[in-house]
Order: structure tokens, then sequence, then C-alpha cells
């Protein structure tokens, strides 16, 4: 039931501990295993290390136990090496962040799919003369149909989401357009705690999308209203007001990341860890933080309402074309949904869909997968990693309940009250469906 370890380069338990992490996704080992398919027709086994992609793979299917190998400490330095044929300046002797290694990865994977030509070109003899391309495929020449573009240029990888930016102007309430903006995890801040109250998942992530005043912006509605009511040819300057700001998830990712910030910065510029501890769930609902369009008191008690998994009506693309204030549920407590201290929420094997009856059907359910820890200061420490042992042969598509703590090659069984208690620095979670949404798919797949 254990996973290999990895060995201690020299300061490099910031890679190892993150490629732990990786390796209990299983969502993001598929996608690697679709986006380099391209590669084991095109490519011959001396250039596969040039590539991010099929470095990543290997070493993230070693660790959950999908290849066999008969090493109890595996050698990560391949990563590093891929890495700086991307350009980056990664030194194995230096102290190195987690969260920015995760960014330098999802980044480079993006920049090796842009490289790759989208559709194949008709003068590529090479490709062309590859068996499984058939005379269908080809027809375009004889202005027929182009080759299918393949399935890793549709999907990009699964931690890639989409925020939502709101602006609305207090004077005259008008909506500018929303902006998008795509994230690979949420980089959430610690607000300061109450007295008396522990922090939760909840807090910081209300506080992430909590409105906030922006002053002194040019509105142009309001500069309209005031050149109506002035004379014919007389010039007006521009009307600034004070607009409110409001984030929320337009996109929520197959595999969230979520990055809780510890730096702070005391009154004489030196940098401090913030060493309090979050309480978090095993199980994650985000619907309360999912940007759509507020549903009318009439069409809440149809009961064929129709429910997509990433869009809402009045959406497009999986995204709403129009704001919304932050809403939630009526008689819902959400700041103590994700994170609650409740021995039967916080220690259960199973999502509690009992406990919560106005969530009793989340379409955004997660599940959490592996906890990325970081002892010391902000000058010296060790990453250590919370992870689910890998599902068992006879039912690989199972989750397992078993959690292990790693630090560089040394691997232990742990328990999930050990991992719930951990100080958190990042948190890996994979989107599940709940029991009802099983049901309703079960129903359909009868129909």
């Amino acid at each position: 039931g254990l996973v290999p370890g990895l060995l201690n380069l020299g300061n490099t338990c910031f890679m190892n501990s993150l490629l732990q992490g990786l390796s209990s996704c299983p969502s993001f080992i598929k996608w690697l295993e679709e986006f380099t398919a391209q590669y084991k027709t095109s490519e011959n086994q001396t250039t596969e290390h040039q590539y991010l992609s099929l470095t990543l793979l290997h070493l993230l299917k070693a660790l959950s136990c999908q290849e066999v190998t008969e090493d109890d400490v595996l050698d990560a330095s391949c990563l590093l090496q891929v890495l700086r044929m991307y350009r980056w300046q990664i030194s194995s002797f230096e102290e190195q962040d987690a969260h920015e290694l995760f960014h330098v990865l999802t980044s480079s994977l993006e920049d090796e799919r842009d490289r790759q030509p989208r559709v194949t070109h008709l003068f590529d003899v090479q490709s062309l003369e590859q068996p499984e391309i058939t005379q269908k495929q080809i027809s375009c020449r004889t202005r027929g149909s182009l080759p299918p573009v393949t399935n890793h240029w549709k999907s990009p990888h699964p931690f890639h989401g989409r925020l939502t930016s709101n602006m609305v102007c207090k004077h005259c309430e008008h909506q500018s357009p929303v902006r998008y903006d795509t994230f690979d995890s949420l980089s959430l801040s610690i607000p300061a705690a109450a007295w008396g109250r522990p922090m939760t998942l909840d807090h910081c992530l209300h506080h992430f999308i909590s409105s906030e005043s922006v002053k002194d912006v040019v509105c142009d509605n309001c500069t309209k209203i005031q050149a109506e009511g002035t004379l014919n040819g007389q010039s007006i300057e521009k009307q600034r007001t004070t607009f409110v700001k409001q984030l929320k998830l337009g996109k929520l990712p197959q595999c969230l990341c979520i990055h809780l910030q510890r730096l702070s910065w005391s009154n004489q510029g030196t940098p401090l860890k913030r060493h309090e501890h979050v309480q978090f769930n095993e199980f994650l609902i985000m619907d309360i933080y999912k940007y759509r369009i507020p549903v009318h008191r009439s069409s809440q008690n149809e009961p064929n309402q129709k429910t997509s998994e990433d869009a809402t009506p009045g959406t497009k693309d999986g995204m709403a074309v129009k704001s919304s204030d932050a809403e939630q549920p009526p008689g819902t407590k959400p700041l103590f949904l994700n994170g609650a201290c409740s021995s039967s929420l916080t220690y259960s094997g199973t999502f509690p869909l009992a406990a919560f009856p106005e969530c009793s059907s989340p379409v955004y359910l997660y599940r959490l997968m592996a906890v990325v820890v970081h002892h010391g200061d902000m000058h010296s420490g060790h990453f250590v990693t919370y992870r689910r042992s890998p599902p068992s042969p006879k039912s690989p598509l199972s989750v397992s309940s078993q959690w292990l703590w790693i630090s560089d090659d040394t691997v232990r069984k742990a328990s999930l009250q050990e991992v719930l208690s951990s100080s958190a620095y990042l948190l890996f979670y994979e989107r599940v469906h709940s029991r009802v949404q099983h049901q309703s798919l079960h129903f359909k797949a009868e129909e």
C-alpha cells in the first residue's frame, strides 16, 4: 500500500513534495496520457526526455504505482533537466517554493502545447504516410473535410479554470463588461481570525471573493449622463466615481489547487510566516462561489429544471454573461460548510450530505487528494506531503481511503485525522459527482 519515495538531490524537497501531490490526481495523469499520445508514434525513444509532458508522465505513473519499478526511491533530476531546456533557471541546491514550481510546470505544459501544430499540414508527408491516417482524413486535398483536431488540443490541463471580475458603479449602478482571467491555482490570503473562532477554508474563500471598493475610476455612463444635461458643444470632464469590484469563479477546474498564502510582512518590512491552522475538510463544496445568473423564485421549484455541469441558464461556453452579487442559498451557513470542526464532518470517510439539506445535491463537489505542508520559517524549512495511497489493481477506478505521509525518501501510513490537523500550504482537490448526481446519471443511462 506504499509508494516510492524520491531522492533529495540537495534542497529538492519542494519538487519531491509537489510530484507526490500531483501523482495523487488521476485526472491530471489521464490528461498527460492523452496529451503525450502524439509522441508515441512520431518520436523515437531517444528524444522522449526533450518533452516535459513525457518526463512528468513517467514520474507520476511510477509514483502512483501505474508503472512497475524495482526501486523504492526514485530520482527526479530528469525533471529539472527538462525544465532547464525550457529556459527555466532552477538550481537543485537552493531553497525553492513548491507553489512557484507548480506554476512553472503548468505554464511550461501550455507552452509545449502551443508549439505543436493544431491541424496536420497538407505537405507534412511523414504524418500523411502514417498507417493510422486514413484516406478519408486526407481527402481535404480534393476539397473534402480537414483532419480532425485531436483531443489534447480541445481541452486544457485539468487545473485550468477561469475567474470573473465584475465592476459596478456605486453612483449610477452601471455594470462594466465582465472580465475573464484564467487561473491554475487559487491563491488565498488568510484573513485575521476573530478571537475564539477557528479559521476555516470557507473564511479564506469568502475573503477571496468579497467585494472591494475601487476609487477614482472613470465611469463612461456617468460621463454620458453628465453630457446629456449640458449645453451643446460644451466640453465636460470625464466623471470619476467609486466602483465595487467582485471576484467569482466563472469556470471551476476538474483538479483544484488551493494555495494558502502564509507569507506576511512585519512593520519593519521583514518577511514572516503565518503558522495558524486553517481547518479544511475531506470534501469541499464550491457551488456558492460559482458565478451564475440568479434564478427567479418562480423557476426555482420547477421539477424539470435542467442542470448543467459547467453551464447554467444564461451562460455561454460554461460562463455567465451577466454578473450577480455573491449569492448563497437561503438557510445555508457557508462559513461552516467547508472546514467544519464537527468530528462527524471532519473525519468521516464519506461526504455527510444529510448534514446539509440545502446542499443535498452539490454540483461542484471536490474530494481531497493531497496536502503539501511546509515546516520551518521564511528562510529555511522542509516540504512534506500527505497523499492518498494509489487504488488497488483490482479496482483501479476506486479512491483509496488510506493516507500516506511522505518526506523525500521516507514513506509511512497516516490517518485522515492527522492529515486534516496539518497546517496546509497546498491543497489538491479533485472534482467528484455527488450521490444524487450519480443516481440521475444512472437513470438517464437506463432511459
